[in-house]
């Protein structure tokens, strides 16, 4: 989704404050991540649903308000979406009905967050590419959730690292389905992606990529250039 949640290489926000050493700034944070927490583990979303309902809010709001205040606008949205709360229940505080949904109890919480969240899945394809190959991330700006931000889109980079195939976030927001896909580390030179006169030094960004984003940068040149018919390798 193209929406204000990407400021990747954005001006005007300044830099990333590295001093604080809490994790909240006001108790009432704490509150609305522990909420996301205990509802998530409820089973009616995944994450990268969840990370989609934030990205969703209106781009005046999401720039005007803070972090956890995303987290809150998310969970209300998906509790609204699931029928698990009613707009009432949101603005009086106070429910209106019961359920019997049960909530994860503290005793079995531990054991539950020891697993994790593994995204390792098995695939049936063949990797496309290898470590070292030039390729182009697609410039595609879907209305959905993509883990593919903006400023790397059309952009020519080098395949770094292979980590196997992952859960293909896209697809899992989209429709819940765990879909496998090659997921790669690429590596792009600052000034391929800022700029001659906006770099300094010798930089670079990692990124990691799934494939479905990339392609080959020799296909990807040949079809901007419309010479389809010789894009093979």
């Amino acid at each position: 989704m193209n929406g204000a949640h990407d400021l990747g290489g954005k001006h005007g926000f300044g830099p990333i404050d590295l001093s604080r050493e809490e994790n909240f700034e006001h108790e009432w944070e704490a509150s609305v991540f522990s909420l996301t927490l205990a509802c998530g583990l409820l089973g009616q979303w995944n994450l990268d649903q969840s990370r989609f309902a934030r990205e969703s809010m209106d781009p005046a709001h999401y720039l005007a308000s803070s972090y956890y205040e995303h987290w809150l606008h998310g969970l209300e949205l998906l509790l609204l979406q699931r029928g698990l709360v009613t707009e009432g229940e949101l603005r009086s505080g106070r429910k209106e009905r019961t359920t019997d949904m049960q909530a994860v109890t503290s005793d079995k919480l531990q054991a539950i967050l020891a697993t994790g969240g593994p995204t390792l899945l098995p695939a049936d394809s063949k990797q496309q590419f290898e470590l070292g190959d030039r390729v182009s991330v697609k410039h595609d700006n879907p209305r959905t959730h993509t883990r593919a931000p903006a400023y790397v889109k059309g952009k020519t980079g080098v395949v770094f690292r292979y980590h196997g195939a992952h859960i293909f976030a896209d697809e899992h927001s989209n429709s819940g389905e765990k879909v496998p896909a090659h997921l790669y580390t690429v590596c792009f030179q600052a000034t391929e992606l800022w700029g001659e006169n906006n770099t300094e030094g010798r930089s670079a960004v990692y990124l990691d990529l799934f494939e479905p984003y990339l392609l080959d940068s020799f296909c990807s040149d040949n079809h901007r250039n419309g010479d389809e018919g010789n894009a093979s390798k």
